[in-house]
């Protein structure tokens, strides 16, 4: 146990910004690809084909989709992001100073916390499932549809439970630097879901009984399996950091009371994030079969890139960032706010502009052979993919300063504005599913800047003729970027006979290298520095050798 523990403690040691966020980037685009494959694998077995020679399963798929819709909205609102946010300030305040009995009265007060309100809300869930489904979620579906939504719901129940006791373990680590075990934990939970499509779906059996008989509810006990698999994975990540739990909530510790005043504000942040959500598989499920699955898995691939880049950098940044202000040094503050800013800005445009140009390939590699509709809704989205990323690192800005009540300001007044427009434009003037798309990308952009015009100006020397400038040039970079990318898609078009994985990735590897290296090159002639770092580290592994043998 001693030699597991040991073992345990030198994997997961503490890591500074820059490798920190390396990791947690890397573990999101392996979660990510394992999410590609997880989401090929249900859309080869349920989802109608474009020349309709499969038929596919669709209502199942709405019915799987609509099913996450409450337990995430309950975990989203009660943990989530808002825990991360809170607590860790909290935490760190008492670890920097050393005050680790705190620290832990803390950590095991707001697992205790987190357990017994998920807890209440999974077997509220359970209960009301129905009239939740027919009333709010999707009043759209068929009844067979319903049925199954409702009989999925009640499985995926659990998951706020278990979400909750793994996300407090998850911020701990986070908290004081240790990231490897959080960046694994999520890659296990797709690795459920696998199981769940590619065993669980054709029954289980035990000593030769039968005690499931298949189908797409398999899916949903693959849901559960892989949370359990994410907690466990988490938990392991404890180990070596000396931590002191207790089966006690402890209302008199002044830090946990702290985070507990600071939860609401970020908490309703979170939980109107999922209105929309709500509203949006509602309105979709009014639309034709398929079109809450298409719209999901739409959202999901605009996430990819916003997870990869803007929460991944923010994640990694924000203890760093909360040790500067607990050690009074603003200065520092700003400076690697700036920095920050400007990478996820130079990293996330062309990105955006890649994937909208090549958006046939994307979506091919969930779906083979493609979907027009899925592909049309993520060519809306792209605007939301650039400033939702940015989104993520200017909340935290605010939250490091232990202010959760301006981003809350803001999202009420974004997403009243998103409900509002995803109304009018899907059903008012008929946009359908392309409406709620163009409803996102709109309110990101509005949300984005006027986060950054408040923050300019509570920081009035945050945005300088320097970072400006940088700004412009990474815009003139762009636009480079989507010329080249647009006339390689024109010479390697994606052709609906590219009817597998690998006739169609090696043009968009190709179409990817070309694309990126004309932003690489219209970087260093615009003279950004935050290309230099990646030729270095490139001329490095190319010639270092060389250089060696010389």
């Amino acid at each position: 146990m001693g030699r597991v523990r040991s073992t345990v403690t030198k994997i997961n040691q503490r890591l500074n910004v820059k490798l920190a966020a390396t990791i947690l980037a890397g573990s999101t685009l392996l979660s990510s690809l394992l999410g590609f494959f997880r989401d090929r694998l249900l859309n080869s077995a349920y989802m109608p084909s474009e020349n309709g020679a499969l038929a596919g399963y669709p209502v199942g798929l709405d019915a799987y989709t609509a099913a996450f819709m409450v337990p995430d909205f309950m975990f989203a609102v009660l943990v989530s992001g808002a825990l991360s946010v809170t607590f860790i300030p909290v935490f760190n305040e008492r670890w920097v100073k050393g005050n680790k009995q705190s620290a832990w009265q803390i950590s095991s007060s707001m697992i205790n916390f987190m357990a017994l309100i998920t807890m209440a809300a999974s077997v509220l869930i359970i209960i009301f499932a129905d009239p939740l489904m027919k009333y709010l979620i999707a009043p759209g579906l068929s009844e067979s549809g319903h049925a199954l939504a409702v009989s999925m719901m009640q499985v995926i129940a659990v998951n706020p439970f278990i979400f909750a006791v793994a996300a407090v373990i998850a911020s701990i680590q986070q908290a004081v630097g240790r990231f490897m075990f959080c960046a694994l934990a999520p890659m296990l939970y797709n690795v459920g879901i696998i199981i769940g499509t590619v065993w669980f779906t054709g029954g289980v059996n035990l000593f030769g009984w039968q005690i499931f008989d298949g189908g797409i509810m398999g899916v949903a006990l693959g849901v559960v399996l892989g949370s359990f698999l994410q907690l466990i994975v988490s938990a392991v990540g404890l180990a070596g950091l000396g931590f002191d739990y207790n089966f006690k909530i402890y209302w008199r510790n002044k830090g946990f009371r702290k985070v507990l005043s600071l939860l609401p504000a970020r908490s309703v942040d979170q939980g109107m994030d999922y209105v929309v959500s709500l509203v949006e598989v509602n309105l979709a499920s009014r639309l034709a079969d398929g079109t809450v699955r298409a719209y999901q898995q739409a959202l999901t691939l605009h996430m990819m890139p916003i997870n990869l880049i803007g929460v991944a950098i923010s994640n990694a940044a924000f203890p760093q960032l909360t040790e500067h202000l607990g050690e009074g040094r603003n200065d520092l503050f700003q400076k690697d706010l700036r920095s920050l800013l400007r990478i996820i800005f130079w990293m996330a445009l062309p990105v955006s502009v890649v994937i909208f140009f090549t958006r046939g390939y994307v979506v091919h590699f969930i779906r083979n052979g493609g979907n027009q509709l899925i592909a049309g809704i993520l060519g809306c989205l792209v605007v939301a993919i650039l400033f939702r990323t940015i989104y993520h690192m200017a909340a935290r800005a605010f939250y490091a300063r232990q202010d959760t009540k301006t981003p809350l300001y803001i999202s009420i007044f974004s997403i009243t504005l998103n409900i509002i427009l995803a109304i009018v434009l899907s059903m008012v003037l008929k946009m359908g599913a392309y409406g709620l798309a163009w409803a996102q990308s709109t309110v990101a952009v509005l949300e984005v800047v006027v986060l950054l015009a408040v923050m300019n100006r509570q920081m009035p020397k945050l945005f300088d003729m320097t970072f400006v400038r940088a700004i412009f040039k990474m815009i003139i970079a762009g636009t480079i970027t989507g010329v080249v990318c647009y006339i390689a898609v024109l010479i390697m078009p994606f052709r609906y006979h590219d009817d597998s994985f690998f006739s169609a990735f090696p043009k968009f590897v190709i179409i990817s290298l070309v694309s990126f290296g004309a932003y690489a090159a219209a970087s260093k002639w615009l003279k950004l520095p935050e290309i230099d770092p990646i030729l270095a580290r490139l001329k490095k592994v190319l010639f270092g050798r060389l250089e060696f043998k010389g």
